[in-house]
């Protein structure tokens, strides 16, 4: 199995869109994933590990669809893997409120304009396309807009639920080394289930706790109609937990892409 595994890894780090020749005959554009897997007769434990630990889909969905999807994620995930060495994920100090405040920041330098702890009263459109963004009697105009689902409920549809559990330990995860971080992927067919749980772990070293504490986020989609429960595979790895806050937010997805309008929903 690891010469097939090798075989396969070979594969995916020598591909070139340009280039036939490493194309090994197939056309990525077209052919399911599960024939890139049946060509190099990967076990089924393996493509599990490729699919969700390397690819990151959340289910089995993904070896009906074109394998090019799947072998960019690949090769995202072990480029990202040689640059960093120790993982393949980056996490901002602070959490991640400080993504916004570093976009904020880059922005400045741009010259955009921030307005802070505005309402929006109303999204101003003419003729069917946005001109601009009302708050408290002003317009601020624009060409085009992005917002979250809340901005839009009327061109989203919901496509499901998420659960989350934010979990506060006075110790590392077991059999993870003590690590101050980690990410751990509970496989769907390992658990009974149509799509993944996740385990994402992080410390003081990220400034987000207290030193000697440590935060593990759980999540999946929501299949039942006890979501919490749902969890149970993922709060058995994490041990003892000290408080636990959990919540169900809706997924939504946008009706159209936005081109039209000039609303995009992010």
């Amino acid at each position: 199995e690891k010469r097939r595994c090798k075989k396969f890894f070979m594969f995916v780090q020598n591909y070139s869109e340009d280039d036939p020749k490493t194309h090994n005959g197939f056309d990525l554009a077209s052919i399911p994933m599960v024939e890139v897997f049946k060509k190099f007769s990967l076990s089924d434990d393996t493509v599990d590990f490729i699919g969700h630990a390397l690819a990151l889909h959340r289910d089995d969905d993904y070896l009906n669809q074109p394998a090019k999807d799947t072998i960019d994620r690949i090769r995202l995930y072990c480029d990202s893997l040689a640059k960093h060495s120790k993982s393949p994920f980056l996490y901002p100090m602070y959490g991640l409120g400080d993504l916004p405040q570093a976009f904020a920041r880059l922005s400045a330098i741009y010259r955009g304009t921030f307005m802070l702890n505005k309402p929006i009263d109303e999204i101003v459109m003419e003729d069917g396309v946005v001109v601009g963004v009302k708050s408290e009697g002003e317009v601020a105009r624009c060409k085009f807009v992005i917002g979250d689902p809340s901005y839009f409920q009327n061109k989203v549809k919901q496509t499901g639920s998420v659960v989350r559990t934010i979990c506060l330990l006075d110790h590392p995860i077991p059999n993870t080394k003590d690590s101050d971080s980690c990410q751990i992927i509970i496989p769907q067919k390992q658990c009974g289930r149509g799509s993944d749980i996740y385990i994402s772990v992080i410390s003081s070293s990220h400034n987000v706790c207290a030193k000697g504490k440590y935060i593990a986020i759980l999540s999946t989609t929501v299949e039942t109609d006890d979501p919490e429960s749902e969890l149970a595979p993922a709060l058995k790895i994490i041990g003892r937990t000290l408080e636990t806050f959990t919540s169900v937010s809706p997924i939504f997805e946008p009706l159209d892409d936005g081109v039209e309008d000039k609303c995009f929903v992010s």
